[in-house]
């Protein structure tokens, strides 16, 4: 199947940088990326467990030495709802 596509000149110089920076013809280089694209977007990435979630959550804190801890006690249902709990 052959397509036709306009680009602009900007997206036409990007493209043929990443074509010559890979060693490969202009037109191998777009059907590369667009495989790519395609493929990317047909294979949804499965969920996390939770304890993958707690894991990542964990380590995104450690990335932040500076957060405190808060008590659980900070924040309550009460003190958000007030008297609409």
């Amino acid at each position: 199947m052959t397509i036709q596509i306009e680009l602009s000149p900007d997206m036409e110089a990007k493209l043929a940088s990443g074509a010559e920076i890979h060693g490969i013809p202009l037109e191998s280089y777009a059907q590369q990326l667009l495989q790519e694209a395609i493929a990317s977007r047909s294979a949804p990435r499965p969920r996390d467990t939770r304890e993958e979630f707690l894991v990542f959550l964990d380590a995104l804190a450690g990335k932040a030495p500076n957060v405190p801890q808060l008590r659980v006690e900070t924040f309550s249902r009460e003190m958000i709802y007030g008297d609409h709990a």
